[in-house]
């Protein structure tokens, strides 16, 4: 069955993939994007072009009325909503210290804050509908190994996480399911590592250069190195693709694409099972799942 989608961050990387693999699914997608009549006019261009279903959306994560606004034209031109994919991100590289409060608060809020801000706009018609998904793009960061400088945006994933189990057992009253997806760390194919945000506390950075020469560098391609050569971060978007069309109260709460099996999985593992436990302990084991 085809549903409607919007796929947050779709300009490039997995929320572009992703976008390009639902509608070659069937699926009626819109790409959320910034900018669609600036710097992302072509991406949002070549996208609309790419199938009868594709539309793009002018959406700004940081912008609670860019997100009202995306939101009510889907469901006024499709109308209605079924899956929200949550892929918005940003990266950051550089010792924790050397990044300003201020960047902090903008990395929490781009991987964060914004899936709020389009939860917010969203659910009220999803629960209206007594039906829709939730797919929550995470990171194997959040609990696999954890090298050093990516702290900002390894602790904002965890954030988002944690977020993201508390929204499954309450929305799943109103027969909404919700899925994490577990990526590892890609060092090619996507361009987080291009686009990742650099720390403005130069000074700072300089200081941790001196103490560690070249460990940022050296840390990188030892981190490609534990990727298998034949990883493919399409493997993220095809999994969306599966959970999408997976029925209701069938889809697993976790997937893990994670090629270099960096422990996250096994860590995951544990404490889903704990959770699982503790809701059949306080009775509310009807949560695990969304109602019919």
């Amino acid at each position: 069955m085809r549903k409607i989608i919007v796929v947050t961050g779709a300009s490039s990387g997995f929320g572009a993939m992703t976008a390009r693999a639902l509608a070659d699914a069937g699926h009626a997608v819109y790409a959320g994007m910034r900018e669609t009549d600036g710097r992302n006019a072509a991406a949002a261009k070549e996208f609309e072009e790419y199938a009868d279903t594709a539309r793009t959306v002018e959406l700004d994560v940081s912008q609670q009325s860019s997100v009202d606004g995306a939101i009510a034209r889907i469901v006024d031109e499709a109308g209605r909503l079924d899956v929200v994919v949550h892929n918005a991100g940003h990266m950051t590289l550089g010792p924790v210290e050397s990044f300003t409060v201020g960047q902090l608060a903008s990395v929490y809020d781009t991987n964060v804050l914004s899936t709020q801000r389009v939860n917010r706009a969203a659910l009220p018609h999803l629960r209206a509908q007594r039906d829709g998904l939730l797919v929550w793009v995470g990171s194997s960061s959040s609990r696999g190994g954890t090298p050093p400088y990516l702290g900002p945006y390894f602790a904002a994933k965890a954030a988002m996480d944690a977020l993201a189990v508390s929204y499954a057992a309450e929305v799943a009253p109103f027969g909404i399911d919700s899925c994490i997806v577990v990526p590892g760390s890609f060092t090619t194919g996507t361009n987080h590592y291009a686009h990742a945000g650099h720390p403005d506390d130069e000074a700072t950075r300089d200081a941790y250069e001196t103490a560690t020469p070249g460990m940022m560098d050296t840390l990188l391609a030892r981190q490609a190195a534990l990727s298998p050569e034949d990883a493919d971060p399409q493997e993220v978007a095809r999994q969306i693709v599966r959970l999408v069309g997976l029925p209701k109260g069938s889809r697993p709460f976790r997937v893990y694409v994670d090629p270099a099996q960096d422990g996250a999985e096994e860590v995951f593992r544990i404490g889903d099972r704990v959770r699982r436990e503790f809701y059949r302990n306080v009775g509310f084991e009807e949560l695990l799942s969304p109602a019919r």
